[in-house]
């Protein structure tokens, strides 16, 4: 038996893209697939994101770009990261990818997307320079389209009026959230990650945007044991029995991606919830059980009820956090793709 089962639900995913694509009128679809597709596994969704129609696929590296390339030979490939050398932008002309690019020093022989600062305070240029030859896109950041759509909207206004006089090449501003409630932003095209994923780039519950989640992770009590009153668990003895409890020792920890501010938040086992207690370890975690399971009872860590967001609001950081980090070493878990 597997310590844990990481399941990918490409079908999932296509309804999401779906949502997606309704909500943008028109607007193309760019997947954003960087860091292996948050973790989900850049290859199997790129392939059913091309499927659904994706306009373009969207990494941080050229080293990203390069893998897709070699299963999708004629996709749009974007690379949003910086380029660190003059191999990179070599490899990156011979592979046919494009370049986001915020220098004055344009890399000749690629397809450019200029990339503006209109209030992220990160990479971007101040303006426009003259289009160089290779320009095909225009693009921005969002700093707050989940949080302060005021902002928001005046990043959009700025990126419209620096932009306008070049409306003949693709525009895009849009991420995840802004796609869904920040109608204003999508302009050409949209880069969404977070929502294909079926998590909320809001913190809320994917369903309130329609998202159904797509990444499930599950494993099993590999001992049960009843702690007596004053007995403890785990490093620290950070819970103390106030009472005869029973215990389930789950074989997943912080090595796993299980993160040790995860205490207190909520798995289920055998489909009911149950509390995390004490420390998370390095390769287990403790829950508190309404009474005896039998050894081998499953636990839901991810997925079936149990959100990326309720735990990530519990652990104080975001639900791309917490996904990017489930592993999926063929040494300590499973990892299954299914397409339903």
């Amino acid at each position: 038996m597997h310590r844990s089962e990481v399941t990918v639900d490409l079908g999932a995913v296509r309804r999401n893209a779906r949502t997606l694509l309704r909500v943008l009128e028109g607007a193309q679809l760019w997947a954003v697939v960087k860091a292996n597709a948050y973790g989900h596994g850049a290859i199997d969704v790129a392939g059913a994101l091309m499927d659904e129609g994706a306009g373009a696929l969207c990494v941080a590296t050229v080293a990203e770009g390069l893998e897709l390339r070699t299963e999708f030979g004629l996709a749009r490939i974007l690379v949003m990261g910086p380029t660190s050398s003059s191999r990179e932008v070599a490899e990156a002309r011979e592979a046919k990818l494009e370049l986001a690019v915020w220098e004055d020093e344009i890399p000749e022989g690629v397809r450019v997307h200029l990339k503006l600062d209109t209030g992220m305070g990160r990479w971007g240029l101040a303006e426009l320079p003259k289009p160089p030859a290779e320009l095909v896109g225009l693009m921005t950041h969002l700093a707050t389209a989940d949080s302060d759509p005021a902002f928001a909207e005046e990043q959009v206004k700025r990126f419209r009026q620096a932009t306008e006089p070049y409306a003949d090449l693709m525009r895009h501003a849009a991420n995840s959230a802004a796609a869904l409630r920040l109608p204003s932003a999508r302009f050409d095209a949209a880069r969404c990650g977070i929502a294909l994923y079926g998590l909320s780039p809001f913190g809320e519950d994917p369903a309130a945007d329609g998202l159904e989640p797509a990444l499930s992770w599950r494993s099993y009590l590999a001992q049960v044991k009843r702690l007596e009153a004053g007995a403890s668990t785990g490093y620290g003895r950070r819970f103390e029995a106030e009472r005869p409890t029973w215990i389930g020792i789950v074989p997943v920890g912080y090595a796993d991606g299980f993160r040790r501010d995860l205490t207190g938040t909520e798995v289920r086992v055998g489909g009911e919830p149950r509390r995390v207690i004490g420390t998370v370890s390095m390769d287990a975690f403790a829950v508190e059980l309404e009474h005896e399971e039998p050894v081998g009872a499953p636990v839901t860590i991810l997925g079936q009820g149990v959100l990326a967001e309720d735990q990530a609001r519990a652990a104080g950081t975001i639900n791309y956090e917490l996904v990017c980090r489930v592993g999926s070493d063929p040494r300590r878990a499973r990892r299954t793709v299914v397409d339903a």
